[in-house]
């Protein structure tokens, strides 16, 4: 496969890879903690219950995005034909920006919004980066 086209495909693939990471834990953690009253899949009336929220309920939603694109730079790392660390960041960008749009269309508390940005992605991109190099220095 041509090096572009495999770099590409490590993007869309991690994106993808990821993003069943994020609402499989999403999907659990609604399950695990149910907000009472509220439909999860309701946006207007998650967006009003959020502010109000203890801690409890954020972990959930931290872990999916964090481990989300831990998993989607891995992937990308592993797959890319070159520069794996910077496919591996790439993805990180594309899932900070869904977290970005997240955070303001789901205002929560202003604690979470912090931990959020800036811990979930661009760190835990990175540290996929590193897992995937890792990997792939022990196979050779």
């Amino acid at each position: 496969m041509h090096p572009i086209a495999r770099n590409i495909l490590a993007v869309i693939l991690g994106w993808i890879g990821g993003s069943i990471v994020n609402m499989a834990l999403i999907q659990l953690g609604s399950s695990v903690l149910p907000i009472e009253g509220v439909d999860p899949n309701d946006m207007d009336a998650l967006a009003e219950v959020l502010p109000s929220l203890g801690a409890k309920y954020f972990i959930f939603p931290f872990l999916a995005h964090a481990l989300g694109t831990l998993a989607g730079a891995i992937l990308a790392g592993l797959i890319a034909a070159s520069h794996k660390m910077t496919f591996a960041l790439s993805v990180g960008g594309i899932f900070l920006l869904g977290g970005i749009t997240v955070n303001y269309l789901l205002p929560g508390p202003i604690w979470f919004t912090v931990a959020d940005i800036g811990v979930a992605y661009l760190p835990m991109a990175w540290i996929g980066g590193k897992i995937a190099m890792y990997f792939i220095s022990k196979s050779k």
